[in-house]
């Protein structure tokens, strides 16, 4: 492009992690993008944790699941609040990051695996979501507070802390009971 031109081309978002497509222009944009993101990726979380629950033999393990499940339930609310306060819809595509992740998870349950070395994976791969949904939350959170919209950073670190709880919590059970089952499991 010549030098002085200003550039008319405003590329779309596409990534791996978010089928969603829509103009970015704006660290506005970018944000409401990253939450419609993070509520696809909880509305799926909320259908996958009861199956998660299910699938384990550790009552400690099933339990947190269970707990997570509510947690996610606030989640999904407090974006609908920050949305109503942006004053924007939720909708948007689904999360393929959040869908793979989740399809991960679901083929472990279809393999033939001692139950102990099922309740590893199963943690293992709460981990993995944790993690995506850490970095998400983490990001918004900041884009939050660049924009002055002091409402929304309140809840989103809400949200932020304890998914670093969850996070935490299932170390501490992988660490202390589960990892410690499933070594000894018969092969």
């Amino acid at each position: 492009m010549p030098l002085g031109r200003e550039a008319k081309y405003v590329p779309k978002l596409r990534s791996a992690r978010c089928s969603f497509s829509m103009k970015i222009k704006t660290l506005r944009d970018l944000f409401i993008h990253e939450l419609k993101d993070l509520y696809s990726a909880e509305k799926q979380l909320l259908k996958a944790l009861p199956k998660m629950a299910k699938a384990t033999k550790n009552e400690e393990l099933q339990s947190a699941f269970e707990e997570h499940l509510q947690q996610t339930e606030e989640h999904v609310s407090r974006l609908e609040e920050i949305f109503e306060l942006l004053e924007t819809n939720n909708r948007g595509e689904k999360c393929v990051a959040m869908e793979g992740l989740i399809e991960e998870g679901q083929k472990m349950l279809k393999e033939d695996i001692a139950p102990e070395v099922l309740d590893a994976a199963l943690i293992a791969q709460a981990q993995r979501i944790e993690h995506y949904e850490i970095a998400g939350y983490g990001t918004v959170r900041t884009f939050a507070e660049i924009l002055d919209e002091d409402e929304a950073v309140d809840l989103l670190q809400e949200t932020l802390d304890e998914e670093k709880e969850t996070d935490e919590k299932l170390t501490e059970i992988a660490e202390s009971i589960v990892n410690v089952e499933a070594e000894s499991a018969p092969e």
